[in-house]
């Protein structure tokens, strides 16, 4: 799900109308990513939830009260504390057109602001005084964004100022003809050329808008007219320049696909009382264990099917394979025939004969409707295409041994998967190698794909934790040193987690605590006591053929560990 800058400007008008001069009471660290303010104001007490998750970042009050989630409170959480608990709320606000909010509170220190930037991939929650960065939940270093630091003690650098787009208010019916007419290619769909032309159009918006224009969110540009779109344009946008808000949750095949300001027809629409309870109840549909679970199971059932086919398929060419003394015999037969062929009678069905003095007699098949030479031709003929099964079919053995690993390594993301792009991710990887035949499904709008996940130990060590097949890909090939350590549990699907080596010594604490995450992110999850290897990142080999993340290694040294989230590195 993507907060477009009209579901964050209907957050501002609800949090102004329910927070201002209220009383921060509490701070709650609810997760990693995510922090609560207990706020007494109007005489009720409200929860609000910040979260900086990667693809799932929001701003809401919550229906129930906020638990804390950490067994210690993180260095932002114990800032707020000291900084925002016992303030006032005194204002809410938005930038124009931006995907953040920024919440101004006088505390006990002074003036300080909350900045809640909502942008999928590029999320943060930071705390800021006099435009200073006291702390932030995602801290981004000069290796990261060169432009925008989120560092303590940094000034801090909103986001670049949108350049060039039209002004909603000001849009005629001529201005979307041109963006139409300025499109070369007649097939491109409609709701692509509205995004980065025109302020606060976001994806969904554009979608939504074709919809309503063509009776196809998927339409082409051939098939739109510049007057239809304006009145569907207007119908739309106007009431959100009014701010006139109508808040619900767009759902496809009854599950959650979207939260909007506004409705959306070309989904299945559920009005909701304000945005915070259409957020609140969209995340409570999409979290918990078995969130994802009917999303996954058509996902599961291809991977079944598919190592069902590789594993008959092995099965078929092994036993294609005939032993050297089943080669040798037809070998020998045919010899035999020919040797013997003047003995042969009419109608004869069978030779015996030894081919060495020392070994039992062979029982030779004749075909009685061939000749002697026919006969011979055939032995020598099956003689040779047996040989050559047994050059070729042990490396068809192994391709389809490796396609069959990768399979379950695919059936690993699947089970630790958490999220729509995670899913997604193992369906891609299906379809790219031909075993998807369904449809994509549909998922959070907007989160994009996912990069491996990327944290600093307590000991200022950067550690990369690949989550599935493609992100072990980028960890190990693009991420990693040749002198890094490089992790995963062995012998079973799983994570590649590598230790940056920045010139000090590694200790054994820390590869243990990373080999437990490495261990955690297996088929073997579940387990109490996991093998973990570990070796340089130079003796790790992408496998030829073999699907992403595939690798062989050497050198390894192995640790039994206890499985464990990378809360333990932090």
């Amino acid at each position: 799900m993507s907060f477009d800058t009209f579901t964050i400007s209907a957050l501002v008008d609800e949090f102004s109308a329910t927070l201002i001069d209220g009383r921060v009471q509490n701070v709650i660290d609810v997760d990693e990513m995510g922090i609560g303010l207990e706020i007494y104001a109007d005489r009720a007490r409200h929860y609000l939830y910040l979260s900086a998750d990667a693809s799932l970042p929001r701003a809401h009050l919550v229906g129930a009260k906020l638990r804390r989630g950490l067994s210690k409170p993180n260095q932002l959480g114990l800032l707020l504390r000291r900084y925002v608990r016992g303030g006032h709320i005194v204002q809410v606000c938005q930038p124009p057109w931006e995907r953040l909010l920024t919440i101004d509170i006088e505390g006990q220190e002074g003036a300080v602001s909350l900045i809640a930037e909502l942008m999928p991939r590029r999320a943060n929650v930071l705390l800021l005084q006099g435009g200073v960065i006291l702390d932030c939940l995602n801290r981004v270093g000069p290796e990261d964004n060169r432009y925008r630091l989120s560092l303590p003690n940094h000034d801090y650098v909103p986001p670049p100022p949108i350049k060039g787009q039209l002004e909603p208010a000001q849009i005629t019916e001529a201005d979307l003809a041109r963006l139409l007419d300025n499109t070369e290619k007649d097939s491109l769909q409609t709701r692509r050329l509205l995004p980065g032309r025109i302020l606060g159009m976001s994806p969904l918006l554009a979608k939504e808008i074709v919809f309503r224009a063509t009776g196809d969110a998927q339409s082409a540009r051939r098939n739109t007219e510049s007057a239809s779109l304006y009145a569907a344009f207007q119908d739309i946008v106007a009431p959100l320049l009014r701010r006139d808000w109508q808040p619900g949750i767009g759902s496809s095949d009854g599950a959650p696909a979207a939260v909007s300001a506004f409705p959306l027809r070309h989904l299945e629409w559920q009005s909701c009382q304000s945005i915070s309870r259409a957020i609140d109840k969209f995340v409570t549909s999409i979290s918990g264990a078995d969130a994802y679970k009917s999303a996954k199971q058509p996902v599961q059932a291809a991977i079944d099917e598919t190592k069902a086919k590789l594993s008959a398929k092995r099965a078929s060419l092994q036993r294609s394979l005939r032993a050297d003394s089943e080669l040798e015999r037809l070998r020998q037969s045919g010899e035999l025939i020919l040797a013997y062929q003047y003995t042969i009678e009419e109608n004869q069905t069978e030779l015996r004969a030894q081919y060495d003095s020392d070994a039992p007699e062979l029982v030779i098949g004749i075909d009685p409707d061939r000749n002697p030479l026919e006969n011979a031709q055939d032995y020598f003929r099956r003689y040779d295409k047996a040989k050559g099964a047994l050059e070729a079919v042990p490396a068809l053995i192994a391709e389809t041994r490796t396609e069959l690993q990768f399979i379950e390594q695919l059936e690993s993301d699947l089970m630790i998967a958490s999220n729509w792009p995670e899913i997604d991710d193992v369906i891609q990887s299906l379809q790219s190698r031909g075993h998807w035949q369904g449809k994509r499904l549909k998922g959070l709008g907007g989160g994009g794909r996912q990069g491996p996940l990327r944290l600093v130990s307590r000991d200022g060590y950067v550690i990369f934790i690949g989550r599935n097949s493609r992100q072990n890909e980028a960890v190990t090939f693009k991420s990693a040193n040749p002198q890094d350590i490089w992790l995963h549990a062995r012998d079973v699907p799983g994570a590649h987690v590598v230790i940056r080596n920045d010139g000090r010594r590694i200790k054994d604490e820390l590869i243990a605590e990373a080999a437990a995450v490495a261990a955690y992110y297996s088929k073997h999850r579940d387990n109490s006591r996991v093998q973990v290897d570990y070796t340089r990142v130079k003796y790790v080999k992408a496998i030829k053929g073999a699907g992403p993340g595939m690798v062989a290694y050497r050198n390894e040294s192995s640790i039994f560990v206890r499985p464990q989230d990378e809360n333990i590195l932090k």
